[in-house]
């Protein structure tokens, strides 16, 4: 499931895009236009910057911007960077998991064919593509 997180993530990346792409702009204006509480904002846009989606800067016309294109962001980097990985099982979320079923395991290839449509899915589309 994709929290809240992901999903404010992407709408503030939204946001963005819809705005001139030289400008700062203001938390507490995306919060507004958003309806999300600035203060969750915060916290979601740290991990995006440091992330690398997006830039900050403090202070008189300060705010954030995004770092790119949104033509070159998909949905997909954006939520696994605030969810990490789109996997549904366990076995697949983690390389390290060792699972002792794995060579076995008669339901692992379905897993694993969901776990890719998941992940094409969301990697095709772009910021861009979200713009209406």
């Amino acid at each position: 499931m994709i929290s809240t997180r992901g999903r404010y993530a992407i709408r503030v990346m939204l946001d963005l895009a819809k705005t001139d792409s030289d400008s700062f702009v203001p938390l507490k204006d995306i919060a507004e236009r958003q309806q999300i509480s600035k203060k969750y904002l915060e916290i979601i846009v740290k991990d995006m910057v440091t992330g690398g989606l997006l830039k900050g800067a403090s202070g008189k016309g300060g705010g954030y911007k995004l770092v790119r294109k949104p033509e070159e962001y998909s949905v997909g980097e954006i939520i696994e960077l605030m969810e990490g990985t789109i996997s549904s099982v366990a076995c697949l979320a983690d390389n390290n998991y060792g699972c002792p079923r794995e060579k076995i395991c008669e339901t692992l290839p379905m897993w694993r064919e969901y776990d890719k449509m998941v992940h094409d899915f969301f990697y095709s589309r772009k910021l861009s593509d979200l713009i209406q």
